[in-house]
């Protein structure tokens, strides 16, 4: 995926826990020091939708159909460049190259996690709010009988969109232009909707946050939305 994983995320396949976190500790845990807009594959029809967004975005809209849990605000946009300060003066271990290789790293993962409805990685990559909204979407689909085939063409830019720190939480949103394809088919393999030959273009804005007063050095993805 992306840009690949360090030599750490392929050693060890022994246990699937054991797997899963080392994986993500490679990918949003590192420590060292034109677009058309059209309903994301990945988000559940059915999920309810979370309230306000961080800084601009006055609108939170659910990822798939979008999923997405409220972020906190308490004040109006950070400039990217204050926000990033903010951020490393929090936490002097930050390293923007790594956090961007991992948020590289991390989407088609998320996305692949959903459209198998695979709950157990989904939850150690979402933080709550967003991990119950696509656990609901996923169950609601196995409901009834249908199933996501989603894929990550290409994702020719992934870039920091929006930083900053309330409290103890360091928040980070990127922008992901992505190229996709998807398709959603009954119990009996017949498509409902989608095309798996049709390339889409989308962009999305994730906001990730880290406790950063934590040992725990896992970025957990706690909002997604589109640009308005």
């Amino acid at each position: 995926m992306g840009d690949g994983f360090p030599v750490i995320d392929i050693l060890l396949f022994a246990m699937v826990a054991v797997f899963l976190f080392l994986r993500l500790r490679s990918v949003l845990g590192r420590r060292t020091g034109h677009e058309q807009q059209r309903p994301n594959p990945l988000e559940p029809r059915e999920a309810e939708y979370g309230e306000r967004g961080v800084a601009a975005d006055r609108t939170v809209v659910p990822f798939p159909g979008r999923v997405t849990a409220p972020v906190p605000n308490d004040g109006g946009p950070v400039p990217l460049a204050v926000g990033m300060r903010q951020v490393r003066e929090a936490d002097p271990s930050f390293n923007e190259a790594d956090f961007l290789t991992g948020a590289r790293a991390v989407f088609p993962m998320i996305a692949e996690a959903f459209a198998k409805g695979d709950l157990t990685q989904l939850r150690t990559l979402l933080a709550d709010g967003v991990y119950k909204s696509f656990a609901a979407a996923v169950e609601a689909r196995q409901r009834d009988g249908h199933t996501l085939e989603t894929a990550i063409v290409e994702l020719p830019g992934v870039d920091l969109y929006e930083a900053r720190v309330d409290g103890r939480m360091a928040l980070i949103t990127v922008r992901y232009a992505s190229v996709q394809t998807s398709v959603t088919r009954d119990r009996d393999g017949a498509i409902i909707e989608g095309d798996p030959t049709a390339k889409e273009d989308a962009i999305d804005l994730w906001t990730f946050q880290r406790d950063v007063r934590s040992s725990d050095p896992i970025w957990h993805l706690t909002a997604t939305r589109v640009p308005e």
